[in-house]
């Protein structure tokens, strides 16, 4: 039984729950309807009652002075609003999706759905949003059922084919131009990057595969891991510590190695050296150039 409930939850054959407000958040009948509209505690979006004001919401098409619109002027105001809004709500977190409807019916006329990424960023928005106004009216916000615009949406309207116009039970959402939606969505995405590569997680992987870190410290360990990485595969392949490759070590160097016959020629000279230092008679003062812990001291 539970099985079954669960299955048909939020469709037609739920005679319990309104289908209609948990595919749209928002239901013809209102507090009428005799199924119940159940609010979700959490979720991830938020409805904005009618908030929109249509600039010719008396008469499509004509100002409330009876005078026509330019269609410009009209999708020029929107997409103001539209900009507006979203720079306020990203304030509270990353914005998935802000959906506007352009409905007539008095349930739908004006609405607003944002969905945020995380269910912590809709309920830190309506927090701050409560009890604030836009435009000199008070600001209805409240979380949503609706999780999924496809079902929500009008497939006829998106085909320009919908013959119930603006009084439709399903959701016309009003579009804005893409280079406004590139532009809008294209600097949430930016600043998600930067906010993964600040996070401690990111710049430990950074650091890992040797990059810059924010900061001249993951330089640095950095550096000294692979230090002491190389020095002890060194040690182990030949039992020495790597000479310093620093700039200051290269006035340090060891000469470079000879060849065999100037060694030979060295090794000759210096056993004439000695066979003169041999030959030399007893009691001379160099015999007497003794170090005090009585080895002998030899000049450099």
């Amino acid at each position: 039984m539970a099985e079954h409930l669960a299955s048909i939850f939020g469709t037609e054959k739920d005679r319990v729950n309104c289908p209609f407000y948990f595919k749209i958040g928002a239901c013809r009948h209102g507090d009428r309807c005799s199924r119940l509209h159940t609010k979700p505690s959490i979720s991830p979006t938020l409805l904005l009652s009618n908030m929109y004001q249509r600039p010719d919401s008396i008469t499509p098409g004509v100002d409330p002075q009876g005078q026509p619109l330019d269609p410009r002027k009209i999708q020029d105001h929107f997409e103001d609003f539209y900009e507006d809004l979203f720079e306020e709500l990203s304030k509270y977190g990353e914005i998935e999706s802000l959906n506007i409807c352009d409905n007539l019916a008095d349930h739908m006329v004006g609405n607003v759905y944002v969905q945020f990424r995380e269910e912590e960023h809709a309920a830190n928005a309506l927090q701050n949003l409560s009890g604030r106004f836009y435009a000199g009216r008070p600001i209805i916000v409240d979380f949503s059922p609706v999780t999924d615009f496809r079902e929500a949406t009008c497939r006829q309207y998106e085909e320009n084919v919908c013959n119930r116009g603006g009084y439709c039970n399903f959701m016309h959402l009003k579009k804005i131009g893409r280079e406004l939606r590139r532009q809008l969505f294209g600097r949430s995405r930016r600043r998600r990057s930067r906010s993964r590569s600040h996070s401690p997680h990111r710049h430990r992987g950074y650091d890992e595969r040797g990059g810059r870190g924010s900061g001249r410290r993951g330089d640095y360990a950095d550096h000294d891991n692979r230090h002491h990485h190389d020095t002890d595969r060194d040690r182990d392949r030949g039992g020495r510590r790597p000479r310093s490759r620093s700039p200051g070590a290269k006035r340090n160097r060891s000469p470079v190695r000879e060849g065999s016959a100037e060694r030979r020629a060295k090794i000759e000279q210096w056993n004439r050296e000695r066979e003169q230092a041999d030959s030399r008679p007893k009691g001379s003062d160099d015999d007497n150039a003794a170090s005090p812990n009585g080895d002998q001291h030899y000049d450099n």
